[in-house]
């Protein structure tokens, strides 16, 4: 007869069931565990049961669900009742349905069938309560006296400190070596009782770091160092000793030990076949940073930053880990880097720069001053560095020592000039008219250029000496006839004498000789629009882009004058052409946002930002946009991305800090104010408009960027 149509007794099909039940679950485990190679099934034969859980449906699950599971979680234990997993699972499976009684008596029915497994045994304290829970844990004390788990289990269940002592005391009469125990154990205790029981527990576990230096710093000073050296004998291949050991000498006022035992570690470790790992140890000196050992930190630093680098990469890979421990707030890592650098490239100017800035951001002026000092001594031809001196000491009040910085300087680089403009502006924000003419005189005479002409006009038409501005004006374009500058102060000077003709003319003749000069057609464009020639100032603004093709600012200011005379849609169309030329320009996207009308905003932005994702306008424009539909937060962290691509565009800081004044607390406006200062920007539309009137103005950074704040209003 066919076996499919028998009719098999009630007894046989439920057997039957069963089986097919646990052929199923086989199958299913088997199939995803196995791993075919080269023909062959790699099978982990326990590895099936390892991950029961993983059937448990969660409380609330589907009955049917309920069921199959605990169907097949009995055939797992009926097939093999010694497999520990299986009575873990099926105890959560009950527990998860709400039959904790259920649970329990499965779990004590598993450390019957199981009674080697810590598992098991865990698992029932977890599920019994407290008194019964204590009762199992000793119950399994019996049955595994070496296991750790358990007995830290068991120390938990108490709730008295003194039993809590009592368990793990006895417990480390089993498990002596166990260097969890006496963790647990010492921790439970008094400073004096600790370091008692840390020296046995040394003694039991001399291979183990943490307790060593754990009864390091529990004990005096003569004796830490005992320790310390005991411990490198009985573990000579941990850094960590070596390292303690320099933090202690160092903590005792023993700095000049500090740099032989971190030398001794080096040569110590090497000679037991320890590799030395540079990211490690230099992970251990900005650890010892941000503990306070500086010596210990900077002699790690120097012992290891040279390890393993080839000589054409170092200089490169100091600067990126100096970078790498400012990141990391480990300022003192960082100032070992650059010293052991400019000792290696005393000669480098950019090295010099680089620890400069690092002095001027994150140091003290005084560290700032000694360093310049020292670089203009190696590189004294690097103007920079010696105007970064004179700046400091100029900042700082004292205008003699920035003179004689200067002085040094023109000895050094006799027609710099950078140093002449320099002494000039000295000077001259200092109200020290006749000095700064003075040396104008000079450097006409000695080092004639552009610049220098430039500010010789500059001087006298902001003294009002409008005549000797003029005179000097033509003088220079006899020499500098293509020299932008020249002609838009000839031209602004005109203009604002009332004299329009002569204006225009000035600024005709400087686009003839001059016809990139993107301020100059603005200036020309806006004199006729100022005079209500519109038509006239469409022209210009059309013929600069003809001669300027893909230029921002030029198609920017014809929208802008379309705007402004009220007429939209022209704006609109011309913004749309400007884009098409300049499609990546992110001053037209920020104008383009905030030409749309409110619901299209959104829409524009995020095309904005696909063209040009890291645009400090664009991003600007969005923080705008946030602050405009009043979502605070995200505003926020839009004008944060937005100073931190560019900390030079004053207009950021200035919107910044007029969204603080209206939603910030004082906390968060005196950041932005200390941000700003520290970044000194010097660019944006508003930010130049107002610096220019100010003398001294890197100065009076603040005072900049309150007023540029309070010319903004928030209508966007």
């Amino acid at each position: 007869m066919t076996p499919g149509l028998m009719t098999p007794g009630t007894g046989e099909l439920d057997m039957r069931k069963i089986g097919q039940a646990r052929n199923t679950l086989m199958d299913m485990r088997l199939s995803q565990v196995s791993d075919s190679v080269s023909g062959q099934t790699v099978v982990d034969p326990k590895g099936y049961l390892t991950d029961l859980n993983s059937m448990i449906p969660t409380h609330g699950g589907d009955i049917n669900d309920i069921k199959k599971a605990r169907l097949l979680l009995k055939s797992v234990r009926e097939t093999n009742p010694h497999h520990p997993p299986a009575w873990i699972a099926s105890a959560r499976l009950e527990e998860v349905t709400g039959k904790l009684q259920v649970a329990r008596n499965l779990i004590m029915k598993g450390t019957e069938m199981c009674p080697k497994s810590e598992d098991v045994w865990l698992e029932a304290a977890r599920l019994q309560p407290g008194d019964t829970a204590k009762a199992v844990v000793a119950q399994a004390v019996r049955h595994l006296p070496q296991s750790v788990r358990i007995y830290i289990r068991a120390a938990e269940l108490e709730t008295d400190i003194r039993a809590k002592k009592r368990v793990l005391r006895k417990a480390l009469e089993h498990v002596p070596n166990s260097v969890r125990l006496w963790k647990a154990a010492v921790e439970l205790e008094e400073p004096e009782d600790a370091r008692i029981m840390l020296s046995r527990a040394v003694e039991c576990c001399p291979t183990s770091v943490e307790l060593w230096l754990a009864l390091a710093r529990l004990e005096t000073y003569e004796n830490a160092r005992k320790v310390l050296n005991k411990a490198r004998e009985n573990i000579p291949t941990d850094r960590h000793i070596w390292v303690t050991a320099a933090k202690l000498e160092e903590a005792n006022g023993n700095t000049q030990m500090v740099e032989k035992i971190i030398d001794r570690a080096i040569t110590s470790l090497r000679a037991n076949g320890v590799e030395i790992n540079r990211e490690q140890w230099i992970q251990d000196a900005e650890e010892c940073d941000k503990a306070g050992s500086v010596a210990t930190c900077q002699a790690v630093m120097r012992a290891v930053i040279g390890i393993g680098i080839e000589e054409e990469d170092r200089k490169h890979t100091w600067m990126e880990d100096a970078d790498s421990c400012v990141a990391h707030n480990a300022l003192e890592c960082a100032r070992a880097i650059y010293a052991y650098a400019l000792q290696v490239f005393p000669s480098k100017k950019s090295v010099w720069l680089r620890a400069a800035y690092f002095e001027k951001n994150h140091g003290t002026r005084e560290s700032l001053e000694a360093l310049l000092q020292r670089a203009v001594a190696h590189c004294p031809k690097a103007e920079v560095l010696w105007l970064m001196g004179a700046k400091s000491k100029w900042l700082a009040g004292d205008v003699p020592a920035a003179r004689s910085i200067l002085a040094l300087a023109f000895q050094a680089n006799p027609n710099s000039e950078e140093i002449w403009l320099a002494a000039v502006k000295l000077e001259s924000e200092n109200n020290e008219y006749e000095r700064a003419r003075r040396l104008l005189a000079k450097a006409r005479s000695s080092a004639p250029t552009a610049r220098v002409f430039m500010k010789s006009v500059k001087l006298e038409w902001v003294l009002g000496n409008i005549e000797a501005a003029q005179e000097l004006c033509e003088e220079a374009l006899k020499h500098y006839e293509d020299f932008p500058k020249l002609w838009m102060m000839k031209g602004q000077i005109e203009e604002q004498e009332g004299q329009t003709d002569k204006a225009r003319e000035a600024y005709s003749q400087g686009l003839k000789k001059c016809p990139h000069s993107t301020p100059l057609w603005l200036l020309l464009s806006r004199l006729e629009e100022k005079i209500g020639q519109l038509t006239r100032a469409r022209a210009i603004l059309e013929k600069s882009r003809l001669k300027n093709p893909k230029n921002p600012g030029l198609w920017l200011e014809s929208v802008r004058l379309e705007h402004r005379a009220g007429l939209k849609n022209i704006a609109s169309t011309l913004m749309a052409k400007a884009l098409q030329e300049c499609p990546s320009s992110g001053v037209l996207w920020s104008e383009a946002i905030f030409l749309e009308a409110r619901p299209q905003r959104k829409t524009k932005s995020v095309d904005a930002l696909k063209k040009c994702e890291h645009d400090p306008h664009v991003l600007l424009a969005v923080a705008k946009l946030f602050w405009s539909e009043r979502k605070i937060t995200k505003a926020r962290e839009w004008f944060h991305r937005t100073v931190k691509i560019d900390s030079d565009l004053g207009d950021a800081w200035a919107l910044f800090y007029k969204f603080e004044l209206q939603h910030g607390t004082e906390e968060q406006r005196e950041e932005v104010r200390r941000r700003c200062e520290n970044a000194e920007p010097r660019h944006g539309e508003l930010w130049c408009s107002v610096s220019k009137d100010i003398a001294n103005w890197q100065r009076k950074i603040g005072e900049i960027l309150v007023l540029v704040a309070a010319r903004i209003k928030n209508t966007f």
